[in-house]
């Protein structure tokens, strides 16, 4: 891990501490006592250097194993301990400070660690199932809780039962057990469409066989090794994945790596012809042919595959029909009419073909909603007895074997849902992203028939039931964003769905009805909080409601019943998971959260009517006794605190309103936030979001000091003492702010930022994005994997390091080494040019993070150092 840092010197405790490094791995220091010119001897420790690298350290899941940590910031080239008989009792221990940190660091690194801990120690519900008892008046409720472990270095699974008891039309009590089960090494856990079994599936590192457990309500009824020559782990990325029980519950479909290709095997004589998959002490494998992945998060991981297992015999098999170059996730059962019809399996596909981009490569999928994908079906490889019998007929027309393509007619079609009579498939698609090169964009949901013979076939009309909106009225419906459907989102009725969708700044459940084609939001409308669509309870809803800094709070909709319209009231729910402390709400007590909206500078003709509208910036402010005095004129109650400018990436994601632990601690620092959602984020329309590509650099970077101004002159906030923090693109519109308005920012913190794009094209698992942002729709045009000079300058010109000679700001790097999506590379170019410069520079490099910097410890470790930086500067 390489570290950068200036030369320096530094005073404690009365004495002048010079470094000297003579030696590349053994810091060496002299003291200067103030009494005395001479040297006094030191005893000096290091600790040897320390490989933290594994050989499957790129994926999100990897942990590490029993080893101690550094402290916060602490490189990994070694620890330096320095003890002295001239040291003061009452100063600042050097044993626990890095080189070059001084007591104030010290003690904030003390201070905010054990606050920082209050809010990582809190579990926050991830799903929930329910399951109705027949009576109909209790219901049985299981939850998924996770609750980050620091010490494992990875998140804790939890489950949580409640019984769920109507005791009146509007009044519910929910029963919870009196504690949680902790589930270890669950990589994911499917209840049965009856809730009499329990699915529960271990993935194993280290080439181990994948463990099957199917659960009935008393003990273990089946557990099932599926080793690796079948094929490798089961994927539950929340993308690919697909498990599905039948509904005779007597199979399971799911999505899982492909079994590893043949490796060629040498000896001491040289190639084997044979070959081998057997490991033994006279031979080794190769490494064959490099294949391409699907990037970020999935480096190493095989192509996602289709198979079926049976319960009862153990047996699996692998879908055929299928062609290679097609991915496939996200897979149901179809309904079958009777047992002697064929049963098909409908599934999502990617192809690496991405029509206008002319690329043989795959390219990054993790958060890419651009990647063309159908809806298809295919026959399971296990049928009815009288089916099996039957000869195996291939219509040309239905493509590879068996394997029919279904949605034809339109770009993108992923996440598939049956309605409860299974006449139709609905299902959500971001042709919008697809067609345009927008890497996320307004989403469309749609339906298409399912023939009454269980047969499918291509020629399938496809029905728009929820349009993209390019330009919403004024607090109306602003479009789509729904990342995907649960499992089971249908009220009773069969024709209505539930789900959570992005409404500019906060995230809402709506209702659809898929035969009117009408939708209502179910919500209060005059809330600020968001809300999170869990499960139903037949027609009532259970839910999670929160807002920035207040804790997620169970809600239990009731479902009202009226002639016109759905409408339900919602109550609260208390709920056994720890909130905040009592020293946190303290904190925290007189801070509020409003969400305003910001007037767009620039009407010129050009923009379109849905660009010109107001874009949102969500404010967090204190707003009594318990704020810094807002001494200066014109400032209200509490201004005087530091802002920080918080800036999300993408461009085309959202800051939602939601709880978020980080920015929880750091307003219980005594900040307050502007959390802005420019123009081309989700959540305003497709006019406002397509309005960005081409103009990045110029038109975000307007839109945030056009935020950061509204607040000012509403002294809602002190000029003189603003901090800006973000990450991806949020952290490319940090190192542009300090770079095109050096005067408006005290210090800025960028979590793998994109510094450099004429770096980041030939690096990036998504070189697309480059040339779409930086060139508009028509950078689709240019894309090439050998970009031309003048593209190259184009780049350059677009990016911050372009404006690096006039950054005054302290610029805090946290970058992930394993960043596929923006390599380190990027932001340790900026760093090291920027420190060349004399500027003020810290670089934290986690060895074993993606571009998410999501591993517990890593992302403890990043907004600590992110607290104790903004403290050193804006306090």
């Amino acid at each position: 891990m390489t570290r950068l840092c200036h030369s320096f010197n530094f005073s404690v405790a009365g004495h002048l501490w010079i470094p000297f490094l003579h030696h590349p791995t053994t810091p060496f220091l002299l003291v200067f006592p103030p009494s005395s010119p001479s040297l006094l001897p030191l005893s000096l420790r290091t600790s040897p250097r320390t490989n933290r690298h594994h050989p499957r350290t790129r994926a999100r899941h990897s942990f590490l194993t029993g080893k101690a940590r550094s402290p916060p910031g602490l490189s990994d080239n070694g620890i330096l301990s320095v003890s002295s008989a001239m040291q003061e009792p009452s100063a600042v221990s050097l044993k626990d400070m890095q080189l070059g940190q001084d007591a104030a660091d010290v003690e904030a690194y003390a201070t905010q660690s054990k606050l920082l801990q209050e809010f990582a120690s809190i579990s926050s519900i991830e799903k929930a199932w329910i399951f109705n008892s027949e009576s109909g008046s209790v219901s049985h409720a299981m939850f998924s809780v996770g609750q980050p472990n620091l010490l494992a270095n990875k998140k804790r699974t939890l489950f949580l039962s409640s019984h769920i008891s109507k005791i009146s039309e509007y009044s519910v009590d929910f029963q919870w057990s009196p504690f949680p089960v902790e589930m270890i090494g669950v990589s994911k856990v499917v209840p049965s469409p009856s809730a009499s079994k329990l699915l529960i599936i271990r993935n194993k590192e280290n080439d181990s066989p994948v463990q099957v457990e199917i659960w009935c309500k008393s003990q273990l009824e089946k557990e099932i090794q599926i080793s690796q020559s079948v094929h490798g782990q089961i994927y539950t990325d929340g993308w690919f994945e697909g498990i599905s029980w039948n509904r005779e519950e007597t199979h399971i479909a799911y999505v899982a790596e492909e079994p590893p290709s043949l490796k060629p095997v040498f000896t001491d004589s040289g190639y084997k012809k044979d070959g081998s998959s057997d490991k033994d002490f006279t031979s080794w494998k190769g490494q064959g042919d490099w294949e391409e992945d699907w990037g970020e998060t999935y480096s190493r991981k095989r192509k996602p595959t289709l198979f079926v297992l049976d319960i009862n015999s153990g047996e699996v098999r692998t879908v055929e029909g299928i062609p290679k170059s097609l991915s496939a996730g996200q897979v149901v059962w179809a309904p079958s009419s009777s047992m002697d019809h064929p049963k098909y399996l409908v599934f999502v596909g990617w192809l690496t073909d991405y029509g206008s981009y002319k690329t043989s490569r795959k390219l990054g999928i993790k958060y890419c909603y651009n990647r063309p994908c159908a809806l298809y079906a295919v026959k399971s490889p296990f049928q009815g007895t009288i089916v099996d019998k039957l000869p195996e007929t291939i219509n040309k027309e239905e493509g590879f074997g068996s394997l029919v393509h279904l949605t034809q007619g339109i770009s993108s079609a992923f996440c598939p849902r049956f309605s409860p009579d299974g006449k139709a498939i609905v299902f959500l698609s971001s042709k919008s992203a697809v067609d345009s090169g927008a890497h996320s964009a307004t989403d469309s949901l749609h339906k298409i028939d399912w023939p009454a013979d269980g047969k499918p076939h291509a020629s399938t009309t496809i029905y728009d039931v929820v349009p993209v909106v390019m330009c919403p009225e004024d607090d109306c419906f602003p479009g789509l964003y729904a990342a995907n459907l649960i499992d089971s989102p249908w009220l009773s009725d069969g024709c209505t769905l539930i789900v959570s969708s992005v409404w500019r700044s906060t995230q809402v459940i709506l209702a659809v009805n898929v035969k009117s084609c009408t939708l209502s939001r179910i919500t209060p409308a005059d809330s600020s909080y968001s809300w999170n669509f869990l499960a139903l309870d037949g027609d009532n809803i259970l839910a999670l409601s929160s807002s920035l800094i207040d804790p997620p709070q169970v809600k239990y909709g009731y479902h009202r019943r009226q002639e016109q319209e759905l409408a339900w009231d919602w109550l609260d729910v208390p709920s056994p998971l720890q909130g905040h402390s009592d020293k946190i709400r303290s904190l925290l007590s007189s801070h509020r959260v409003s969400i305003l909206k910001i007037p767009v500078s620039d009407n010129s003709e050009s923009l379109s009517k849905g660009a010109k509208k107001p874009f949102e910036a969500i404010f967090v402010s204190c707003t009594s006794s318990g704020c810094e005095d807002s001494s200066k004129e014109g400032l209200k109650d509490g201004a005087s605190n530091p802002l920080i400018l918080v800036l999300h990436g993408g461009p085309h994601a959202v800051s939602l309103s939601s709880y978020s632990k980080s920015l929880a601690f750091l307003s219980s620092l005594g900040y307050n936030l502007l959390v802005v959602n420019y123009r081309g984020s989700l959540g305003f329309g497709e006019e406002a979001l397509q309005s960005l590509p081409g103009k990045i650099g110029c038109q975000d970077v307007n839109d945030v000091l056009v935020a950061l101004d509204f607040v000012c002159e509403k002294g809602l906030a002190d000029t003189s003492k603003v901090a800006v923090l973000g990450g991806s693109h949020g952290g490319f519109l940090t190192t542009h702010l300090i770079g095109q308005a050096p005067h408006r920012f005290l210090v800025a913190a960028a979590r793998n930022p994109v510094c450099n794009i004429a770096l980041m094209v030939g690096t990036t698992d998504i070189p697309d994005w480059c040339y779409f942002e930086s060139y508009g729709k028509e950078g689709k045009n240019f894309f090439s994997d050998s970009p031309s000079a003048e593209e190259l300058k184009l780049f350059y010109n677009k990016s911050p390091i372009s404006h690096l000679s006039k950054v005054k700001a302290p610029l805090l790097f946290l970058l992930g080494a394993q960043d596929l999506r923006v390599p380190v590379s990027n932001g340790l170019q900026y760093a090291r040019a920027l420190k060349e410069r004399g500027g003020k520079v810290k670089v934290i490099v986690f060895p074993d993070d993606v571009h998410a910097i999501e591993r517990p410890q890593s992302d403890f470790e990043s907004f600590l150092n992110i607290g104790v930086w903004f403290n050193k500067y804006c306090k």
